[in-house]
Parts: C-alpha cells; structure tokens; sequence
C-alpha cells in the first residue's frame, strides 16, 4: 500500500465536499461515502489482520476512519437537503469535520512510521 497515495486520496474529499457544498448535484454517492472500506485507506484498514489489529492506535485509526466518513456523508447530504450550509462552518479549520481528518491522518502516519519501523 502506498500510504502518500491514500492520505492524498483522504485529503482530496475535502475539495471534492466544497465543490459539492457549492453545487450540489446529487453525484455523490452517499452510501458509499459513508463507507469506511471503499476508500484505500479503509480498504487497507479493513484487511488488516494480526498483531497490528491490536495496537490501541490502530483501533484508534480505525475507528476515526468510520466517523471521517459519516461526518462526510452527512455534509453531502445536507448538501443534498438544500440546508444553508457553508463552507467553513462544514469544512473550515475548526469544523469537527477538518479536526477528524486531520486525526485521521495523524493516526496514519504514525502506522506508517509503526510498520516502517
């Protein structure tokens, strides 16, 4: 697994929300955003079996992923129902959606650094 290319891929909801947030067409698919194994971060969490399955971030990473995904649903889906929602009160810094991604991808990087090692 290329771990640059899945956080890369994990960062790019962010654009692809605001775009959405803008003009809401009804593309995004939001069962399979609110998935948490389509992505290949979740693809790659999903197949993870053995000693790494039981390292308290790993769990951690895990369980952030699914919430990154519900929380992403549900700005499409807002999106979706017409609500007055912005972009920074959705996305901004301060938006529990940017602080989870951002967890999201610190927990990441410290499995990659945990399987490097």
């Amino acid at each position: 697994m290329n771990f640059d290319d899945a956080i890369s891929a994990h960062a790019a909801w962010k654009q692809k929300l605001a775009a959405y947030l803008r003009r809401p067409d009804g593309s995004i698919d939001l069962a399979a955003l609110g998935a948490d194994n389509k992505c290949p971060l979740g693809q790659w969490i999903h197949s993870q079996s053995g000693g790494i399955t039981s390292d308290a971030k790993f769990a951690e990473l895990k369980r952030e992923h699914a919430n990154f995904h519900r929380m992403a649903a549900d700005v499409a889906r807002r999106a979706n129902a017409s609500e007055n929602v912005s972009e920074e009160v959705c996305l901004g810094a301060n938006s529990p959606y940017a602080k989870c991604s951002g967890h999201v991808v610190q927990l990441f990087m410290d499995m990659k650094r945990k399987i490097a090692a």
